[in-house]
């Protein structure tokens, strides 16, 4: 495929649009397919086939508002419906020239106004199982760009100038690691791309594989160009079939449109991509356990050096990346690294996306301009906490990150200043918690499942985690004492500095930052045997609305 023809389809893809006088977009996404979005989306069509206008009723991906699912979007009259339910489907039908249904009109500007999409840019906006529409929104252009005009080391440059770091977690500068596995000598080179995403109220990369599968697709073979691979993977938790199947059917057109496999868009450069489907194993999403899982052996890391960039898969120098990560790649090289540089903070570039989970109105997707504070995320976009009841903590980062006081709700969300108040960026799961919650029991529901997750290759993650739940649970059942409280602080410290892999590693992270800046809590526990927020099993008072022990998230 050359530039006229995809200039051709994304025109035929426009025109087609442009015969409809009205689209309606359904959200179906796991979060609305759960609540019968398809079904909704069989009456619309039903209805708009007997209307006398024309009207194009299409599936989309997520739309960012999970909690208000099932959600319709129509355009041009920019109306966004809420809790729809395939009854009303006469009604949201009737309205595309009328006014909006009262009852079921979504009037968040709030929500959507500060947010920046770039990642999610299509989300909402195309089929995700119809290349031509990904097409007909740019997609594409970025490769047919890299692999004509472009050089391997102009890509990693472009790639390096943008700032872009590892949205996984770790933060690794993107261009940096590129270039590494670019100058790694091998007769065969592989790019990885990371899908296994397991923490706990954390959806970002589900939904964007559901959403806009062919825009990981298009940054992964980008990568690959850029290092020189001829082979990828997309490593995606078997939970997630969704997900699965409509990167199945991505992969497939785009081998049907030659922009995977051999000589691809006219030029000498060969690359596919195959799905491996892990097993939901948490520890898999360090690089070098989900290689082992890859090559069939069992999930556990390894010692580093050498890195996976140098000996990965199968010996072989190999990149890894998440999907947010390769999901950034296509724009960066349409627009350039310093548009992408453009955005964020010095040291931060770019957006990130974040699920907004726990006590919080708005529960869903978002994506915003690194630097943005923590108060205005979660107040501003995200609505705040539910009427009555106090706002606690967020907890960010996953159950590697720590648990972020309301003193602390105005700092920029960057990699830099989460760590420095005891947290993390982890890949984007934000839990948000209120008065209701026990910080105790927080730091032990995140320990257990760090505990239940360890691979138990290493001694300080399989006995530590365990004994740091054991600890955990001996003071949220009133037994504890202070001298308790020293033994968790030196464990902690044992596990972070002695751990094999960065489960182990951050694994104390919420005990530690709950003990920084909850520490009453654990006193109340010991010296009063009582739970502040009445979850607990020690003399606890109940607080009217409050709910037992778990921490609460929704995907």
């Amino acid at each position: 495929m050359n530039l006229e023809e995809l200039q051709q389809i994304a025109e035929n893809s426009k025109q087609e649009r442009a015969k409809a006088d009205f689209e309606i977009n359904v959200c179906m996404g796991t979060g609305c397919l759960s609540q019968h979005s398809d079904k909704i989306k069989d009456e619309l069509a039903r209805e708009a086939s007997v209307s006398n206008k024309r009207i194009i009723v299409r599936r989309t991906g997520c739309m960012g508002l999970c909690a208000s699912g099932p959600l319709v979007f129509m355009e041009p009259i920019n109306v966004l419906y809420q809790h729809v339910t395939p009854e009303r489907a006469k009604e949201v039908v009737k309205s595309v020239e009328g006014a909006p249904i009262p009852e079921l009109l979504c009037d968040l500007r709030e929500h959507f106004d500060d947010q920046v999409h770039v990642v999610l840019e299509n989300s909402g906006r195309i089929d995700p199982e119809k290349i031509e529409d990904y097409i007909g929104r740019d997609g594409f252009v970025a490769l047919l760009k890299a692999l004509t005009e472009m050089t391997p080391i102009t890509v990693i440059e472009e790639i390096t100038r943008s700032g872009l770091k590892g949205r996984g977690g770790g933060g690794y500068p993107t261009g940096l690691k590129w270039g590494t596995v670019a100058k790694a000598v091998g007769d065969m080179k592989y790019v990885i791309c990371n899908g296994d995403e397991g923490d706990p109220g954390a959806f970002m990369d589900r939904s964007v594989l559901e959403s806009d599968p062919q825009r990981v697709i298009e940054g992964m073979t980008i990568a690959a160009y850029a290092v020189g691979a001829s082979r990828g993977f997309v490593y995606v938790r078997a939970e997630y079939p969704l997900a699965v199947s409509r990167l199945s059917t991505a992969l497939r057109d785009a081998r049907r449109r030659g922009l995977l496999g051999n000589n691809i868009c006219g030029t000498a450069f060969n690359f596919d991509i195959e799905i491996r489907l892990g097993a939901g194993a948490f520890v898999c999403g360090e690089e070098t356990a989900l290689i082992a899982s890859i090559e069939g052996k069992r999930g556990t890391p390894k010692p580093r050096p050498p890195y996976p960039a140098v000996s990965g898969l199968w010996g072989k120098p190999t990149l890894i990346n998440n999907v947010e990560t390769f999901a950034n790649v296509p724009p960066i090289i349409r627009n350039g690294g310093a548009w992408f540089a453009n955005m964020g903070t010095e040291k931060s570039k770019g957006t990130k996306v974040f699920a907004l989970t726990g006590k919080i109105n708005h529960t869903g997707l978002v994506e915003v301009p690194m630097g943005m504070t923590l108060r205005q995320i979660i107040f501003g976009i995200g609505g705040g906490v539910p009427e009555g009841r106090r706002f606690k903590a967020v907890q960010t980062g996953g159950p590697s990150g720590g648990c972020i006081p309301e003193e602390h709700l105005d700092i920029p969300v960057s990699y830099e200043s989460l760590i420095g108040v005891g947290s993390m960026m982890g890949s984007g799961g934000m839990i948000v918690m209120d008065d209701t919650s026990c910080m105790v029991n927080v730091a032990k529901f995140f320990v257990e499942f760090c505990m239940g997750e360890s691979c138990g290759k290493c001694i300080p993650c399989r006995a530590g985690t365990a004994q740091m739940h054991q600890i955990l649970a001996k003071i949220c059942n009133g037994e504890g004492t202070y001298a308790d409280l020293d033994v968790l602080v030196d464990l902690c410290s044992v596990i972070k500095e002695t751990s094999l892999c960065g489960l182990g590693m951050t694994a104390p992270n919420p005990v530690l930052s709950t003990l920084r800046y909850f520490r009453n809590e654990y006193i109340e526990h010991i010296e009063n045997k009582n739970c502040p927020a009445g979850v607990c099993a020690c003399g606890s008072r109940e607080i009217e609305g409050s709910v037992s022990g778990e921490v609460e998230v929704h995907a």
